[in-house]
């Protein structure tokens, strides 16, 4: 991909990351986001303009000795402008600005009109403060031919003019620089809550897998919407003012340059082009160096957090001298990989320095001949200096902050391919759910909430060609219990996962009843991080029960020593640790008698508990009328099961009586 083309791509991931919160996609086209910064821009000059009108006419008339002392000079140029065509054209700017906003009123509903309103203040900002910059290079200028002429009355006064430009700039900034992460910060909360909403819709965080490293090019879903989120809008603000301020800051002194002298200001162009185009060319590599970095990153981060999460089962195995190998190979990847990031780094912190040090030279070289044939007085030098630095910062914009620039560059290729990933999963999900609405229409009223049909089905795991089961068709309506058996890798849980609707089919259909009707309990069940009612109520509301109702069912699966060991159910704890495996199956069918579903799908989800408690369970479900669906290699389980599902693992299957059946046979 060539360079122009790289930053087009780039510019176009920007603006599909960047738009939606100033301006809703999916009712504008992108030139009308572009229109509506080039108004604000518009508004922002004109209005600059205005208040700078005011101020010097009310400092005219409630303190005209001051301004005649602090702002020498600057009435006259106000008149100026106004007399020139510029000063109704930028009146002309405004209005047509002003309409523009107007016109854009209905979309900028839902607190749009906030960011715009604080980036145009910020603006407002940046331009007061680049004419007091201008100023203050008059001010150099008159300071040093004060101090050559020896002339000490105008040296204090026109120090005295600094020192009112100082002060009446630092609130300026400060107030920029709180503003300017503020707008950020409500940025990234709006920008992660809206991939938070995405991510946990249409189970695009399931789809994503973010275990899977080796077949999702997703990686780490998690570091992106918070990591990455908080880096690219608040560097995306600060680069986009920066941008501002180094275009105001170019126009503005290359005025003032080019006015001392025009082959000063043709040099400056050549020489910062020149060192621009060199530096970006050998800082190419950068950009690929640092997206690496970050996913080599977040892969060791998460090695960490998983030995966490798993520091008993790893204390049980002793397996620390392969955790430790595992940690030690994924933080090497991110080592070698800044290896050669700093030496990139290093090359191109060379070329900056040796570019930003001739760059001293320049002006002395130009305007010392001029000087010495007394073209211009000595303050020129200063004069000179000041803007040849300032054009020359804004120019060199790129080469000053080129590794900054590519990491900012790769956090929105990641944050961006994030975004258009989960998108389109819920643009699949979506039709995939339509697709299913039409077939459950296409059912009786009556039979919609009463079975789970599975309809000529082939099973295909999602990135796979392996076809565990082929045209299968079953049906489990609400008197029927169903045993899922086979070997071992058969598909006994892909074929749950299909019923339970995570995993499309390749071929057929399955109709299942309605969301709230079917319950998945894992062999493993998940533990929430929360309190003990909000573990027994998932997925519902936690007041939705009183706590007698929550003690009561906690006796009912034999947990009473939970009621007596937390009799406070607001009380949080690390669960999964806490809890045994035969405490957590027991607590999730604490949590399936709560929902009471008229559907349970159950993935060996009473392996842990003995015999008794078993048929105890089973035994409620019955005695709430309840169908499921289990997969078990217990013999005991035919006893509740009327139907038996065989799967041989080669697509194959058969459905047999449970009564008589033996399962032991494919233990």
């Amino acid at each position: 991909m060539t360079p122009f083309h790289a930053l087009r791509s780039q510019l176009g991931k920007l603006q599909r990351l960047s738009q939606p919160y100033f301006l809703p996609v999916e009712e504008t086209r992108g030139w009308q986001f572009l229109l509506l910064v080039v108004a604000m821009l518009a508004v922002v000059v004109g209005t600059t303009l205005l208040l700078l009108t005011g101020v010097i006419a009310l400092s005219g008339v409630f303190i005209p000795v001051l301004r005649s002392r602090f702002l020498p000079g600057v009435p006259e140029q106000v008149a100026a402008i106004w007399r020139s065509p510029f000063g109704p054209g930028a009146m002309v700017v405004l209005a047509a600005g002003l309409g523009c906003f107007a016109a854009f009123r209905t979309k900028l509903r839902q607190g749009r009109w906030l960011p715009w309103l604080l980036l145009g203040v910020i603006v407002l900002l940046i331009l007061v403060i680049n004419g007091i910059n201008v100023g203050i290079s008059y001010i150099a200028r008159n300071v040093d031919n004060a101090l050559v002429a020896y002339d000490q009355d105008a040296f204090w006064k026109i120090v005295a003019i600094y020192a009112f430009c100082l002060v009446l700039a630092l609130p300026i900034r400060a107030i920029q620089s709180y503003l300017i992460p503020k707008l950020g910060l409500l940025w990234r909360e709006w920008l992660s809550n809206r991939l938070l909403g995405r991510y946990l819709s249409n189970r695009a965080y399931y789809v994503l897998n973010p275990n899977d490293e080796s077949a999702e090019e997703i990686d780490n879903p998690d570091q992106r919407i918070s990591q990455d989120t908080a880096s690219f809008t608040g560097t995306s603000l600060s680069v986009t003012v920066e941008i501002l301020s180094a275009l105001l800051t170019f126009f503005s002194f290359i005025i003032v340059l080019w006015s001392i002298s025009s082959q000063l200001a043709l040099w400056l162009l050549i020489y910062s082009v020149g060192g621009t185009v060199i530096i970006v060319f050998a800082s190419r590599k950068l950009v690929a160096l640092n997206y690496q970095q970050l996913k080599l990153e977040a892969d060791f981060r998460y090695g960490l957090v998983h030995i966490r999460d798993n520091a008993e089962s790893i204390a049980f195995y002793r397996g620390e001298q392969q955790e430790s190998r595992e940690a030690e190979r994924r933080l090497g990847g991110a080592i070698r990989n800044y290896n050669r990031l700093i030496i990139w780094e290093a090359l191109i912190s060379v070329i900056q320095r040796s570019y930003d040090y001739f760059s001293r030279f320049l002006p002395w070289l130009v305007i010392a001949p001029i000087y010495f044939a007394k073209g211009v007085d000595f303050g020129v030098f200063g004069q000179a200096s000041i803007a040849f630095s300032q054009v020359l910062f804004s120019v060199s914009y790129i080469v000053n902050n080129i590794d900054r620039l590519a990491a900012f560059s790769a956090s929105i290729s990641r944050l961006e391919g994030f975004q258009g990933k989960v998108e389109a999963i819920g643009g699949e999900m979506a039709a995939l759910v339509a697709r299913e609405k039409l077939d459950e229409a296409s059912r009786p009223a009556r039979d919609r909430d009463a079975s789970i049909l599975v309809s000529h089905v082939d099973l295909v795991p999602p990135r796979t060609s392996r076809t565990l089961i082929h045209d299968l068709s079953v049906e489990v309506d609400r008197h029927q219990r169903l045993l899922v058996v086979g070997p071992s890798g058969c598909g006994k849980t892909s074929f749950l996962r299909m019923v339970s609707g995570l995993w499309p089919p390749a071929a057929g259909s399955v109709q299942r009843p309605r969301e709230g009707e079917l319950l998945f309990i894992p062999q493993k069940p998940y533990m929430l991080l929360g309190s003990l009612r909000e573990q027994l109520c998932y997925p519902l509301q936690p007041d939705r029960f009183s706590d007698e109702q929550l003690r009561h069912v906690l006796e009912q699966v034999r947990l009473p020593e939970l009621v007596h060991r937390y009799p406070d159910l607001e009380i949080k704890q690390d669960w999964p640790r806490l809890l045994s495996l035969g405490e957590q199956q027991r607590l999730a069918f604490a949590r399936l008698l709560l929902n009471s579903p008229h559907f349970v799908v159950l993935d060996e989800a009473t392996s842990a508990l003995d015999v008794a408690t078993e048929r105890h369970l089973y035994d409620l479900l019955m005695q709430r009328e309840m169908a499921f669906v289990s997969v078990g290699h217990r013999p005991t389980l035919t006893a509740f099961h009327d139907t038996v599902l065989e799967l041989d693992g080669r697509g194959g299957w058969r459905l047999l009586p449970a009564a008589g059946y033996d399962v032991g046979r494919h233990v």
